[in-house]
């Protein structure tokens, strides 16, 4: 029966009942007041600034309109490559590992916040290889196109949210595992939001990510062996660094995959149209992956940096 009802229920009344079972967790970005689920419709705080649900089920969060480099057509790339191909499958399994360790035995609901989550697909694979009904993921990204594809393609157990990383809409503390993959950080924001004793984990590229695309496009040069040092150090001045773990692996893509590949990625603008015409010109190619993923617990301390 209440399957039945849920089926019938729209995207936005699914994605505002599901923020009003965890209101505990936002409040209003603007002003920092309690904020709460109205008729199914509207996020309405103390001081009455109104955040409505759009019909998709995200909810605009956002002070005033921000301007994109980022498109539809990037975004739809994003996830046909993320979502339907097998590039960064071997990446969301280990990301899960870590998660299911982190949260094994616990009891209690699981939010994991990922911050700039673009159109969404590497929270919801991620998601869906914990297999466990107590996580809800949490998408946030200041384009809104990204976050309407993410609304549209990803409904189940995700609230997506168009805001502001610098100005975040959570209570402080509210959040167990904060997410950051290959986007910039807000380290005193993410300890704000983060849980004592929860998990932070950042992606972060290294010397031979996609050096396929990048060697076609800039032309191959020697690389010396890169380490995120700075990266890395920085890290731990906010969060105890518990494992660093290094992936690096090639998967072999399609024409059509390679097409998505380059319409998703920045770099390929403003590119050399000879040279992206050349990279797609073939039926297959295998494509490297090569990331650090740094993973960090909340020691509790409060943010003074």
């Amino acid at each position: 029966m209440i399957e039945r009802i849920r089926k019938r229920m729209t995207s936005k009344e699914r994605s505002a009942q599901m923020v009003n079972r965890m209101e505990d967790v936002f409040q209003c970005p603007l002003c920092k007041s309690p904020i709460k689920v109205v008729d199914l419709k509207s996020l309405i705080c103390t001081n009455n600034h109104t955040y409505d649900f759009a019909k998709q089920g995200y909810v605009n969060m956002m002070a005033r309109p921000v301007k994109s480099h980022y498109d539809k057509q990037l975004f739809a790339a994003r996830h046909k490559i993320i979502a339907e191909s097998k590039l960064y499958t071997e990446v969301h399994k280990k990301i899960s590992e870590v998660m299911r360790k982190h949260v094994n035995g616990k009891e209690e609901s699981i939010r994991i916040f990922d911050a700039g989550c673009g159109e969404g697909s590497h929270l919801q694979q991620i998601v869906n290889e914990c297999k466990d009904d107590k996580i809800t993921g949490i998408g946030l990204d200041i384009s809104k196109e990204g976050i309407a594809l993410a609304a549209r393609n990803h409904k189940e157990s995700m609230i997506w949210l168009v805001g502001d990383l610098a100005s975040s809409p959570f209570t402080d503390q509210s959040l167990q595992t904060v997410l950051n993959f290959l986007s910039p950080a807000n380290y005193k924001e993410f300890k704000r939001i983060l849980a004592p004793g929860g998990l932070m984990i950042k992606v972060v590229p290294r010397t031979h990510y996609l050096k396929e695309l990048r060697d076609e496009i800039f032309g191959k040069t020697d690389k010396e062996s890169y380490e995120n040092d700075k990266t890395v150090s920085l890290f731990q001045t906010h969060f105890d660094l518990v494992n660093q773990i290094k992936l690096n692996y090639t998967k072999k893509l399609s024409k059509a995959e390679l097409i998505n590949l380059v319409h998703m990625s920045p770099l390929a603008w403003n590119s050399d149209e000879a040279k992206i015409a050349t990279f797609l010109n073939q039926d297959f190619r295998d494509i490297t992956i090569d990331l650090d993923i740094l993973v960090g617990i909340n020691n509790g301390e409060s943010e003074n940096r």
